[in-house]
C-alpha cells in the first residue's frame, strides 16, 4: 500500500530537506581547507598544526617509522623501540598506563608533548600553562646532553610547564620555566616536551627545531612507532567512524529522519478529545467579573456600566443626543412607542441616583440592571446593535 503524505505536510518535509542541503553545502564551501585539515600534530594532517613532513621525512632518511592505531596496552617488546605521544587528545586507561609502564622498563623510549601527555607517563610533574600556549616563545639549553648539543635553542609554544623541584633532568626552559625533560625509568627513557611544535609542519623549518627533534629520536635510527590511536585514527572502520566527524552527519540524518516521522505522524494519529474544558467561556468569565465586583463592593459601578450601555443603544434608536436629559428622553421615547405608565422615567432617574452611590446594596442594583434589560429586550435594542454589527 502507497504511503500517502499530507501536501501540507509534503511541503514542510522538502522544506526541511533544502535547508539541510544548505547547511552541508555551506559548510563544505565556507570551511575551506581548514574543515579538512587537522591541526593536531598527527601524521597524517598537511595543515600547519599537523605533522605529515616530519613523518615522511623519517621515512625518507632510513628511519623505520609506522603509525600505531592500536590501543596502547598491545605495544609490541619494547627493545630497540621509540614511541611518540604527540599531544594525546584522550585519556589513557588503567591497562594503557600499566603497558607503558611495561613499555619503558623492558628499554622503550617515549617521547611525550603537549599539555596532558603527562598523564601517560609514570611520573607526571607538569603543569597546564594556558596563556604560554598562545605564542610561540625560545626555549634555551640549561643542561648538558647531546640534545642540547645539537640544538642550543628550540622555539615551541608551550602548553605547559614541569615543577622544577622535580627529579626529571631539565634540558630546555624559558627563564623559571621548565620545558624540556628527560627522566630513565627502568631500562628505558622518557623525554617530555611542553609542546609538538619542534615536530610540526610549521614548526620543523624554524631554526634549532629539526635538529631537536633528529637528537631526540638518537642517531640509532631504531624502531619508531607514532602513535595514532589517540588522535582517533582506529585499525577497525567502526572505531575510525566513532572519533571522527562523521557521527555528527550521521548524527544530523537522524534528527531529520526523527523529523520526517513526527510530521507524518502529526495527521496520522489518533485525534483525541482534551480532557479539560476550556475554562475561558463567556458565562465563566461573567461569573469572574460579577464575583469581582461582589468582592470589591461597587454594584454602583456595575449598574453604571449597563446604565450607560442601555442609553447609547436608546439613544442611537431614537436618533437623539447622547447626553439628553432624562425628561427629553421620555418624551422621545413617548413619542416613539408610547408607554402608558410613568415606570420608565422612575426607573432612568433611580439609576443615575444609583451610580455613584457607593453605598447602594447589590440586591437594589440587581433589581435596576433586570428593569433596563426587560426595556431592552421589549424595545430590541441590543438586537438591532448586534445586526449593525453583522452588517
Amino acid at each position: 500500500m502507497p504511503l500517502k503524505v499530507d501536501p501540507r505536510d509534503r511541503k514542510l518535509l522538502w522544506g526541511a530537506a533544502a535547508v539541510f542541503v544548505l547547511l552541508i553545502a555551506g559548510a563544505v564551501v565556507f570551511g575551506g581547507d581548514a574543515g579538512q585539515k587537522s591541526e593536531i600534530p598527527t601524521s597524517y594532517s598537511t595543515a600547519s598544526g599537523g605533522a605529515k613532513a616530519a613523518y615522511l621525512l623519517l621515512r625518507h632518511e632510513g628511519y623505520k617509522v609506522e603509525r600505531w592505531e592500536r590501543p596502547l596496552d598491545a605495544l609490541p617488546e619494547a627493545t630497540g623501540k621509540t614511541l611518540i605521544l604527540a599531544e594525546p587528545i584522550e585519556a589513557p586507561t588503567g591497562e594503557e598506563r600499566e603497558r607503558l609502564k611495561s613499555f619503558l622498563s623492558e628499554g622503550g623510549r617515549i617521547i611525550a608533548t603537549g599539555m596532558f601527555a603527562g598523564t601517560f607517563l609514570p611520573e607526571d610533574r607538569s603543569v597546564p600553562d594556558f596563556v604560554g600556549g598562545m605564542a610561540w616563545q625560545k626555549a634555551s639549553a640549561v643542561s648538558p646532553s647531546e640534545i642540547t648539543r645539537a640544538a642550543p635553542e628550540i622555539l615551541l609554544a608551550p602548553q605547559a610547564r614541569w615543577e622544577s623541584f622535580s627529579a626529571a633532568y631539565p634540558l630546555y626552559a624559558d627563564g623559571d620555566r621548565t620545558l624540556v625533560v628527560k627522566y630513565p625509568y627502568g631500562r628505558g627513557e622518557v623525554l617530555w616536551w611542553a609542546a609538538a611544535t619542534p615536530l610540526t609542519n610549521a614548526g620543523l623549518k624554524e631554526s634549532g627545531n629539526l635538529e631537536f627533534f633528529l637528537a631526540c629520536l638518537g642517531g640509532t635510527k631504531d624502531q619508531i612507532l607514532w602513535d595514532e590511536y589517540i588522535h582517533g585514527y582506529r585499525d577497525t572502520l567502526g572505531m575510525s567512524v566513532a572519533h571522527s566527524p562523521v557521527k555528527w552527519l550521521v548524527l544530523q540524518l537522524a534528527l531529520l529522519a526523527l523529523a520526517v516521522l513526527a510530521t507524518f505522524s502529526r495527521r496520522s494519529g489518533p485525534i483525541c478529545k482534551p480532557a479539560t474544558e476550556v475554562r475561558l467561556s463567556p458565562l465563566e468569565f461573567v461569573q469572574t467579573l460579577g464575583g469581582l465586583y461582589e468582592n470589591a463592593g461597587t454594584a454602583s459601578v456595575a449598574l453604571d456600566i449597563c446604565y450607560q450601555r442601555f442609553r447609547y443603544w436608546l439613544t442611537r434608536r431614537l436618533g437623539v443626543a447622547n447626553n439628553i436629559s432624562i425628561n427629553d428622553l421620555e418624551a422621545a421615547v413617548r413619542d416613539r412607542w408610547a408607554p402608558k405608565d410613568d415606570h420608565f422615567a422612575a426607573i432612568l432617574r433611580r439609576c443615575e441616583a444609583a451610580k455613584g452611590d457607593p453605598y447602594l446594596h447589590g440586591t437594589e442594583a440587581l433589581h435596576l440592571v433586570r428593569e433596563l434589560d426587560d426595556y431592552a429586550s421589549r424595545w430590541k435594542l441590543f438586537q438591532a446593535g448586534r445586526k449593525e454589527k453583522g452588517e
